[in-house]
């Protein structure tokens, strides 16, 4: 992962599983934003008891929040931010690189390991080892507990994607998704469709998963190669944002063509179109490979280039909107036009900390990617965890690795799965679409 030039301070950013939240991770601990409106951005809690907070993740709407720092890069602590308590933590054999979270699955991703935790008791269900080398922690876990797939790297040389189930803790596929080693990769809400992009960033794929089928192609761009550091799918699944290291976000709209080309209203780009199609035919694969693929829907000019950033699409106050979260500290809310695309258009601007004093001559750090990918509480501190990090776990070896911390009383997990009494009870699993039933109704 290349450094990037970035604001006092922070550290990490990441969108919770709906984006109605964002994450920062900061030198002095972390915060936790609702952007569920576009012209006020609620800070809903503020944690300063644990510096140089890199990983920050939040699920959902509940007040369970993953933190990992720099101060101890192999401890997963697991707050209730709301009750200001530590629920548990977890040690492994090296620095946690990731974290991803569902209603069922809590994954740590390693550089050649992966730990599946059960986030209902958080007990250690499977590890995957000697997984090829991933020095960025690049994986992707659904959202949709009913699946609960989650994709990661098969090669370090080409861009192989396993695709795992969670739930079941067996392997789905094998996708060879691109030539060169992957960059990022992200899920559709629904956890049917799987979008990647390779280190050279000119192509992004979509996949139907569990089949692991070519669904769509999209183009970014030929002139040069880019840095692909974050993908979001819209909550529907029929848009596709994708930023990287240039002042462009890009956004695909996954519609299918008639076979025929046919529109209910022939316009010149339909035409060219045809024509393109027609002379596809007598082309060689690689050319007419390129004309086949789809250009960009929509398109957002950043105010800033080569730092990075994360992005996602959301319906905020009823309106598709994209939210970009900069390196920077600031958070830039767009709208998109659904019909027409184009350029979208900029409505607000939030600074993330601070004032524009704070950011004159302060210290930079590190922004990790959060590839993918995180409503309004009370805000109170976590309790800090006690005891350094150990160097080498012993005594592990049937889970890996993993050593489990000590369980805060409150919380003992011999006496039943974890509440976070929230507004929404946790974990707010419904019905699965399957019929199976797994996980009906809410936690008392």
């Amino acid at each position: 992962m290349e450094t990037a030039d970035v604001g006092p301070g922070l550290c990490s950013a990441s969108f919770n599983q709906d984006s109605t939240s964002l994450a920062v991770g900061t030198k002095t601990g972390y915060r936790l934003f609702s952007v569920t409106s576009v012209d006020k951005l609620d800070c809903i809690h503020e944690s300063t008891e644990t510096p140089d907070v890199y990983i920050v993740e939040r699920l959902f709407s509940s007040s369970l929040v993953v933190v990992v720092s720099e101060s101890m890069p192999r401890r997963m602590n697991v707050y209730h931010f709301k009750k200001g308590t530590e629920i548990c933590n977890y040690s492994y054999s090296s620095n946690i690189l990731a974290v991803r979270l569902n209603r069922q699955r809590l994954v740590v991703c390693l550089e050649e390991s992966i730990y599946i935790h059960n986030i209902k008791d958080m007990k250690l269900l499977k590890t995957l080892l000697n997984t090829p080398s991933n020095p960025s922690g690049l994986c992707a876990l659904s959202i949709n507990h009913c699946n609960s797939f989650l994709a990661y790297p098969g090669s370090d040389t080409n861009g192989e994607i396993i695709v795992y189930d969670a739930n079941n803790l067996s392997t789905v596929t094998m996708i060879p998704a691109h030539d060169s080693p992957l960059a990022a990769i992200t899920f559709s809400a629904s956890g049917t469709k799987l979008a990647s992009a390779s280190e050279r960033g000119t192509v992004i794929r979509v996949f139907s998963i569990p089949e692991g089928l070519r669904l769509f192609e999209f183009r970014r761009g030929m002139k040069r190669y880019v840095n692909i550091s974050s993908l979001s799918f819209s909550p529907d699944a029929q848009f596709l944002c994708a930023s990287s290291n240039t002042e462009t976000v890009h956004i695909f709209k996954l519609e299918q063509h008639s076979p025929s080309g046919e529109e209910d209203a022939p316009s010149w780009s339909a035409y060219v179109g045809k024509m393109f199609t027609a002379a596809s035919s007598y082309l060689p694969a690689q050319v007419s490979g390129m004309m086949s693929q789809d250009r960009a829907f929509a398109t957002v000019r950043l105010q800033m280039v080569g730092q990075k950033n994360v992005c996602t699409l959301a319906i905020i106050q009823k309106l598709p909107r994209l939210l970009v979260a900069s390196s920077d500290g600031q958070l830039f809310i767009y709208n998109i036009d659904p019909q027409d695309g184009g350029e979208c258009t900029l409505v607000q601007k939030h600074r993330l900390f601070g004032s524009d004093k704070d950011w004159e001559g302060t210290e930079k750090c590190e922004l990790t990617e959060p590839p993918q990918a995180c409503q309004t509480y009370a805000a109170t501190v976590a309790i800090p965890t006690s005891g350094p990090v150990t160097a080498t776990l012993t005594g592990y070896s049937e889970d890996g690795g993993a050593k489990k911390g000590e369980v805060i009383p409150e919380h003992e997990f011999a006496a039943g799965p974890v509440c976070l009494d929230d507004e929404t009870e946790f974990p707010p699993i419904n019905w699965c679409h399957d019929g199976s039933g797994r996980g009906k109704g809410r936690r008392p």
